[in-house]
């Protein structure tokens, strides 16, 4: 439901919807506590209008002010709770964690009954064994500090390849946005995979494999008429389930490849080492179809989010440039010759700082991923129905004045004598969400977007082209799977001695 909703199919089909009406029974309150407040909801289609043509995260937060932070909506014969404040996301995070530690899986991405255990752990419908056990390998094999110390010299040998190709730009504009998407799906590439996913050197940052994995994300998240009206799902009127299809397909034949050749390179040499990611899922006998979910996931999610986040701090940074200055100060007072080494980057409170505010103004991703009900309970005495979808609206709560001194403006000032922390146990700042659902992925982001952000500022300064001011920098979003500039930002190079 991110960004502009439209309204044609579902106009198309209202007859149809209406002869099907009396076998439509919308959940009822509960006798002793009401549903949350929110917008009148139309017979059959709900609040599919109330949504407008701004992005779905402005929108909620607005319906938040006149309805409070809890709001309830329809869509269809699915309901969605919405919470937009620190104490609702604590009672739905943790006081009711577990019985909201289920997920909503869209139509679009849910497998046929012998498809489930490919299921990546983000869409997993419950926390179960399985669910337990792909976590927890994760942790150990990617996310771990072991894990993450091994694969450092990896990452800063993906930088080093990042800041000879800036030199080569020197002079004109560099496209941020998608530099960091390249980057980024190449820190992981060499990670997961002991690959890269795009060649700088050739001046071409549009892979093929970023193309396709971003496609089936936002797949994933386009407005599906078959999550309004589960029955519809056969169907696939929109096709969207479809091309998702179709998306996968091409994806997994620039995959099958590399798998196919590692396994028959490990039974050849009989391996029981694990250079890389995808090494450790061949020796825990992950099958072919497992791999590339999981893959799909890794590369996706953790990406998008994080060349997201760095493309917003360095708007942030050249925006405000005595920031940046402090920032330069700070990651300069040693002298790095090839690259800002990722063990002290950890060592910069104002950096970090800078990184934390671009989190909490810029979210990637303005709410958690979709929650579902276990059962019937109550929140900030309200009734939530079983199997009602259930979300926060992280933007919203970044944002709100009731935890934030000026909150609009980018001050990192304000995390530095502060103990808040993304770890999920402060709910006015979860930008990883919080409770059994936290992003797996929160260790390695925290290490990379310090060690790229810290490269980019140590080793260049950064023009705006054209003669633009920094105040007239544009900053307004544009939500599709995340929430990224409207504007691209175009900066040009010069380097530093």
């Amino acid at each position: 439901m991110e960004g502009t909703i439209y309204y044609s199919p579902f106009l198309l089909l209202l007859p149809l919807l209406f002869l099907v009406a009396k076998y439509f029974n919308p959940w009822k309150p509960s006798k002793s506590l009401p549903l949350p407040p929110g917008p009148y909801p139309w017979p059959i289609i709900g609040n599919i209008l109330s949504m407008g043509n701004k992005p779905r995260h402005v929108t909620l937060t607005q319906l938040a002010k006149s309805y409070g932070p809890l709001i309830s909506l329809r869509f269809g014969s699915q309901l969605l709770i919405v919470g937009s404040s620190a104490d609702v996301a604590m009672e739905i995070l943790k006081t009711n964690d577990q019985i909201f530690s289920a997920r909503y899986v869209p139509q679009a991405i849910a497998p046929k009954i012998s498809e489930i255990e490919t299921l990546p752990v983000g869409w997993t419908p419950e926390c179960n064994d399985r669910w337990k056990y792909i976590r927890s390998f994760l942790q150990v094999e990617l996310f771990s500090g072991k894990a993450l110390k091994t694969q450092a010299c990896r990452r800063e040998k993906r930088v080093m390849d990042m800041l000879e190709f800036i030199r080569s730009m020197e002079g004109n504009p560099v496209h941020i946005g998608e530099l960091m998407f390249a980057v980024v799906y190449n820190l992981m590439g060499a990670v997961l995979l002991s690959r890269d996913i795009v060649n700088l050197k050739d001046g071409s940052m549009n892979g093929e494999v970023i193309r396709l994995v971003r496609a089936v994300m936002e797949s994933g998240a386009a407005p599906n008429i078959s999550d309004f009206f589960p029955f519809l799902a056969g169907l696939d009127l929109q096709s969207i389930r479809k091309r998702r299809k179709e998306l996968r397909s091409k994806l997994l034949r620039i995959w099958s490849p590399i798998i196919k050749q590692r396994r028959e390179t490990r039974k050849e040499a009989e391996a029981l080492s694990k250079d890389d990611f995808l090494d450790a899922m061949i020796s825990n006998n992950f099958t072919d179809a497992q791999i590339n979910s999981t893959l799909l996931e890794l590369f996706g999610a953790g990406s998008d989010s994080s060349a997201t986040t760095i493309g917003w701090a360095m708007a942030e940074l050249v925006r405000n440039p005595e920031v940046m200055k402090k920032v330069r100060e700070e990651v300069s007072k040693e002298c790095y010759q090839n690259v800002v080494p990722e063990e002290v980057v950890t060592q910069f409170p104002y950096l970090q700082a800078c990184i934390k505010e671009t989190l909490r103004l810029h979210p990637p991703g303005p709410f958690i991923l979709p929650h579902r009900a276990l059962k019937t309970c109550q929140v900030m005495n309200y009734t939530i129905p079983k199997n009602s979808l259930v979300s926060v609206n992280i933007w919203a709560i970044g944002r709100d004045p009731a935890y934030w001194e000026d909150p609009l403006s980018f001050k990192p000032e304000r995390f530095l004598n502060s103990k808040l922390e993304f770890l999920g146990n402060d709910f006015e700042y979860i930008p990883f969400s919080a409770g059994r659902r936290i992003c797996p992925g929160l260790p390695m982001a925290a290490k990379m977007v310090p060690l790229v952000l810290s490269n980019l500022i140590h080793f260049f300064d950064w023009v705006l082209p054209d003669g633009i001011k920094p105040n007239d920098l544009d900053m307004s979003e544009k939500a599709q799977f995340l929430v990224q500039k409207n504007e691209p930002l175009n900066v040009i190079p010069k380097a530093r001695k």
